[in-house]
């Protein structure tokens, strides 16, 4: 069944391709008359081309599965639009390392969430659209700051194929934190000129145009054209690697809805390592040319793998990548986790931890960045608490107590998990706050029916964006008791609980 689910998607994939390749256009936001729209990247499938109309590609049921319902964000308004909810993202993507230049095309198949007078989405300033079509029309728009508004007016529920073109030298968003490990997000270029991406809890839009917000789950195919000697990387399936023209160009496929925080791109000198995990899983390694200790470190992914599928269910992608980049920090992208290149991004209880988003992060992921914590504590303890209790000298129930210790000062500095302050993302108190939650919920439930619960919401909410609400009433109902108290307080108490060690 699955196999003929996807085939489907790469048929459309296809079929949008031909439309927009015979769609044309009389005006454009630039001057002079558009030319007609671009082909949409994608693959075909079984070795041909599908043919169809534009009324039946836009209303296939193919993406149906990245049908979601966008929000404002409550901690980070300025950035998403809750009228446009994406399906698919084909992007097409060449990398010019001698004067930096990212030349981009760009295919969205969206849904109008809501009627409206225009189409939003978030693109970096410093990225100038050439021309935009929808539906095969060129039509008029502007680009102010980091919003591209379409001058198309929009019907609740109805379809739509955007396509655009651009290009521009990407700059890094600046991060609404303070942590030491970064400072920014999005399109990055290192000093030896590899370039990588880490954008939570936005900075996508700094390299397309982009829902930036975690409530709008979409499929991606990506194709990038890095320079000859170099590679580009993303997430998903690698379905090609040619040399064309000077350049080395791979296409990715994500066959799994994805929210765009958690997608990544790396051009640069990589090697990939090819294993195997559990039940035959294809595991891939993107390290640095010429570095061999840092494959020598990731060879522990299978073992985390199937450690945590004991404790969390079968791991719930096709794949698994793991790709380094000069970078201090790592971030769960999905289905290629991308790790910085120090000791410890390369360490094995992160690496551990990286994984273990796949479930809780990735397959559910928060609609809103008030449930950060949502991603983060399970996460927490899932690796830093459980794992590395059973691996560690020292057991979960001593690792829970330390933490303890400076939890009260955590939430008196940066705000209850669920409800900090806008300029202090991803702090400790996403971290460890509800990881003695979740080990509290454990206790009181026993660990057979916790940990069946915690792989039965994945189950039932498979590639879908939650909030705390609905996470509260599920684990309510699934085990019988009022938990909502347990996680108020927790998550949205000015005063820290008490977390009773009852080993």
């Amino acid at each position: 069944m699955a196999t003929t689910e996807m085939g489907s998607r790469a048929a459309v994939v296809a079929v949008l391709a031909l439309l927009a390749a015979v769609g044309t256009g009389c005006g454009s936001g630039s001057s002079g008359a558009a030319p007609p729209p671009p082909s949409a990247p994608g693959p075909t499938t079984n070795g041909g081309t599908a043919h169809t109309t534009l009324h039946a590609a836009l209303h296939t049921t193919a993406y149906d599965a990245a049908t979601s319902s966008p929000r404002t964000d409550s901690v980070y308004p300025g950035v998403g639009n809750a009228g446009v909810d994406a399906l698919h993202y084909s992007l097409d993507l060449t990398w010019d390392d001698g004067p930096d230049t990212l030349t981009g095309t760009e295919s969205l198949l969206f849904r109008a969430a809501t009627t409206s007078s225009h189409i939003d989405l978030d693109l970096a300033r410093q990225l100038t659209v050439d021309h935009v079509w929808l539906d095969g029309r060129a039509v008029s728009f502007q680009h102010p700051g980091k919003e591209l508004v379409v001058s198309q007016a929009v019907d609740k529920n109805s379809r739509h194929l955007l396509q655009l073109t651009y290009d521009g030298t990407p700059e890094p968003v600046t991060a609404p934190t303070d942590r030491s490990d970064f400072t920014t997000t999005g399109w990055t270029i290192a000093d030896d000129g590899t370039v990588w991406t880490m954008q939570e809890p936005y900075g996508a839009y700094s390299w397309y145009a982009v829902n930036d917000q975690p409530s709008d789950k979409a499929f991606y195919d990506v194709t990038i054209h890095a320079p000859s000697g170099e590679v580009g990387v993303s997430n998903g399936t690698l379905r090609s690697r040619t040399a064309v023209a000077g350049h080395t160009v791979t296409s990715w496929h994500l066959p799994e809805p994805a929210a765009s925080y958690l997608m990544t791109i790396a051009i640069g000198r990589f090697t990939e390592t090819r294993l195997t995990g559990p039940h035959g899983l294809p595991i891939s390694l993107w390290t640095p040319t010429g570095h061999p200790s840092m494959v020598r470190r990731l060879r522990y992914a299978p073992k985390a793998v199937a450690y945590l599928e004991r404790l969390v269910g079968r791991y719930p992608f096709p794949s698994l990548g793991l790709l380094v980049v000069p970078s201090d920090s790592a971030m769960e992208t999905q289905s290629m986790v991308t790790l910085g290149d120090d000791r410890y991004t390369l360490s094995r209880d992160t690496i551990v931890h990286e994984i273990a988003h796949q479930w809780y992060g990735d397959t559910v992921t928060p609609d809103d960045w008030s449930d950060l914590w949502m991603n983060e504590g399970m996460a927490t303890y899932l690796a830093e608490a459980t794992w590395t209790g059973d691996h560690g000298p020292h057991s979960r129930a001593e690792i829970l107590r330390q933490w303890t210790r400076f939890a009260t000062q955590l939430r008196a500095k940066y705000g209850p998990p669920a409800h900090y302050a806008p300029g202090s993302f991803a702090e400790g108190d996403a971290y460890y706050i509800p990881a003695l939650m979740w080990d509290t919920l454990r206790q009181r439930l026993g660990d057979r029916e916790f940990w069946s619960l915690a792989r039965r919401w994945l189950d039932t909410h498979r590639f879908t964006s939650q909030d705390r609400t609905s996470l509260a009433a599920w684990w309510s109902k699934a085990s019988g008791q009022d938990l909502t108290p347990v996680f108020h307080a927790w998550l949205l108490g000015a005063h820290e609980p008490v977390w009773k060690d009852a080993s």
